[in-house]
């Protein structure tokens, strides 16, 4: 039997903990169940659970895995949520199947699903991806940089740009993990000011939630807490 609906429970219970230490309201926190290596059954069992947002990091898998709850479960209403790197030749695949792209880092790429979103879709939800930490290894728009790239994104069709994403270094004590989630707030609030109408903070993962919510986040990404541990090799 699944343990899926007893981890999300317990993930939401967190939430809802962390969400009243630090005077906030659990209902600003949306939990995006990052599903990536997980099958459309898995996926099935926590919809079934009152789960609405997943998260995928690779198109083809994601794409199949869609297409399949398409069919045999119309009646989910799932909301899909791109957060992984971003190949030139795969955004027409994620244009047309995902409702949110967290990842996003040149506006070359943004152009590109500005053309390629169908019309008859509503626009795709963007957050721009932010190397918050400086990290050489690390995706993202370096914060410096980020103005120029918000503007230029909020400007084009088809695409409506709500917030910042990072993933910062990973580290263990939680005072650095909250430096490294307000530099990523702070840099929201600029853009905010600058008449950006951002309402995304996208940051936060199983090792680093509490922080992040303490800092802002209005999305948290979770994955192992969820769907226990991946297996890569399959």
């Amino acid at each position: 039997m699944s343990a899926i609906p007893e981890n999300l429970q317990a993930v939401r219970q967190q939430i809802a903990t962390v969400a009243r230490e630090v005077s906030r309201d659990a209902q600003s926190v949306t939990l995006l169940a990052v599903s990536k290596t997980f099958g459309a059954d898995a996926v099935m069992t926590a919809a079934d659970a009152g789960q609405h947002a997943f998260g995928e990091n690779y198109v083809q898998e994601a794409t199949d895995k869609i297409k399949i709850l398409q069919q045999k479960r119309p009646d989910l209403q799932l909301e899909w949520h791109f957060i992984g790197p971003i190949q030139s030749n795969k955004t027409r695949a994620i244009a047309e199947h995902f409702d949110w792209v967290h990842s996003i880092e040149r506006e070359k790429i943004a152009q590109r699903f500005s053309e390629q979103r169908p019309l008859q879709r509503p626009p795709l939800n963007i957050c721009l991806q932010v190397n918050i930490s400086g990290e050489a290894s690390k995706s993202g728009v370096l914060p410096e940089q980020a103005s120029v790239l918000a503007h230029a994104v909020a400007s084009l069709p088809n695409l409506r740009l709500r917030g910042l994403m990072a993933v910062p270094e990973p580290e263990d004590d939680i005072d650095k993990q909250r430096a490294a989630f307000a530099r990523l707030r702070i840099l929201f609030e600029q853009l905010r000011a600058q008449g950006l109408t951002l309402d995304t903070l996208s940051m936060g993962m199983s090792a680093d939630m509490p922080a992040a919510i303490a800092e802002g986040a209005t999305i948290v990404r979770i994955g192992s807490a969820i769907f226990g541990n991946r297996n890569y090799a399959k």
